[in-house]
Order: structure tokens, then sequence, then C-alpha cells
């Protein structure tokens, strides 16, 4: 079942076309990641699903809802992640995480969040003496308290040192785990790559490509084939790496030798974006 249908999305800004007939269904449960340039229309399209920015044209349905005419348990349903979110500076952080579960009919227990988003030992420190990094884990704490079915992450880990970016993507798996639907968007390629069940990538206010990373990834782009032959490196690119690997290996075989270090290398999810990309211009 679908947590989110869109159809023929559209908005624009005066003259400018921000979304130009989106199109894609994210399913109860799934991790689904959209990925662009600054200016692609990411920003918008999510605002426009959690209900904060009308539509100009265009089917929308969020956990059933029109988000333009959301029923009353809608915000109740869904957890939000901004880019920037201003706080009350001189609430603790488990104040903070209070006054938001009193929104909820049915929140979360507030210390097991802060333990979650890995704040236990700030739990008593003003939100004034966080540091980037741990007003982020705030953030997404306080869009979880509410215990909602779908989440949606809005550069979730901007300002995350590598240690806690890690540990935010455990949080996100243990997310998928319990069944929450989330709709991430990221700047970073290997966090959707890890994250994300689907993939959509969008450009000018387009959807350009769409698929699982692995699908995305496996593309009309030459695989590299490299391996060491008398010290040296070879390197083979090929749209048939199954007959290259095959005839390799069985000459290999055939002079009673291995292939030294071979190694077989597909596109990244960050090589398909930037081709993407590069589509455009």
């Amino acid at each position: 079942m679908s947590a989110i249908s869109v159809r023929g999305l559209r908005k624009s800004y005066g003259p400018l076309e921000a979304v130009r007939g989106v199109d894609f269904e994210i399913e109860e449960g799934e991790v689904f990641g959209l990925l662009g340039p600054n200016g692609a229309g990411k920003t918008t399209t999510v605002e426009i699903l959690e209900g904060y920015r009308r539509r100009d044209a265009g089917d929308v349905s969020v956990l059933g809802w029109d988000p333009q005419r959301p029923g009353r348990e809608f915000r109740q349903r869904i957890g939000v992640v901004l880019q920037q979110a201003q706080l009350w500076p001189n609430l603790t952080v488990r104040e903070t995480h209070a006054v938001f579960a009193g929104y909820y009919e049915r929140p979360r227990d507030v210390d097991e969040v802060i333990d979650l988003v890995g704040l236990t030992e700030k739990r008593d420190a003003r939100v004034k003496t966080l540091s980037g990094g741990q007003k982020r884990r705030l953030d997404l704490g306080v869009a979880l308290v509410g215990d909602p079915d779908l989440v949606f992450l809005d550069e979730p880990t901007t300002g995350f040192d590598p240690a806690a970016r890690r540990a935010a993507w455990e949080m996100i798996r243990s997310l998928r785990s319990l069944g929450k639907t989330v709709l991430l968007t990221t700047h970073y390629l290997d966090e959707a790559e890890q994250l994300a069940d689907r993939v959509a990538v969008l450009r000018e206010g387009r959807i350009v490509r769409i698929g699982t990373p692995r699908e995305l990834t496996t593309t009309d782009a030459e695989v590299e084939i490299r391996y060491r032959r008398n010290g040296e490196e070879v390197l083979v690119r090929t749209s048939e790496p199954t007959r290259v690997l095959h005839e390799l290996t069985a000459e290999a075989i055939g002079r009673g030798e291995e292939l030294d270090r071979l190694e077989v290398r597909r596109p990244t999810l960050e090589e398909v974006y930037l081709a993407l990309m590069d589509d455009g211009q």
C-alpha cells in the first residue's frame, strides 16, 4: 500500500516553474531518497507533501489525506525534520522533547527518544549550549517523539561529524525495522546509497531517474575490470563484463595463474548522479 502518491505535481513561483509534472509513489515502510541540486524542486515537493505549501496542479495523497485539506489526525501521523529549525534556546533537551510530546495523543517516551538520538549526556543541557550537530539530533528527536508513521528528513545529517552520521544512519535503519515510512532528502550520495530502498533524482523540477540504488548504478556506463599482471595494473572497460571476465579467468587458469588484485567496479550512485546532472547542462 502507498504511503505517498504523487501524480502530475506542479508548482510555480511567478514565471519560475519549480516543479514540472512530478510523478512517484512511496510504499509503506520504505525509505525513499529524493536527490537533486539546489533549485531542483526537492524542498518545494517535500513542503507540498507536508502540507506547508499549496500546489498549482496534480493529485497528492499522503497517508490517505490530501495535505492541502488534511484530516484531524494528519499531523499526529507525520514527523518533520526541517533543514533549519529554531527551538527555544533556554529550554533543556528534555524539556524541549516534553513540550513537543504534549502535542500528540500517543507520544513515545521522552527519555527513550533522547537516548535514541544520542543526546543522553545532554539531557539537562540548554538548547543554546548545543553544538550544530547536537542541534540536528535534537531536531530529529522532536520529529520522532510523536511516534509518527511517516517521517520527512530534510538533510538530516548536515553538520554531523562522520561518527554522528553513522549513528544517524543506524537510527534511520531502525525506523525502517519499526515499519516507519521515511522520505529522505540529502546531498550526500553515499547516504542515499546506504539508506534508501529507492531513489528519485530531480533536475530542473522533473524526475530524470527513479529506481533502487542498484538499478540506478546498473546503467549503460561501462564496467571497469582491474587486475595486476607482471607487477603492472591492467584496466579493461567493457559493457559485457560477464563475457570479458570469463575470457580473462579462462586464460589465467590455462596459464596456471591467479588474476592478482582482481576488481570489478560498476559506476557509483554519485557517478550516475553527476552524469545525470551533466546531461542537463
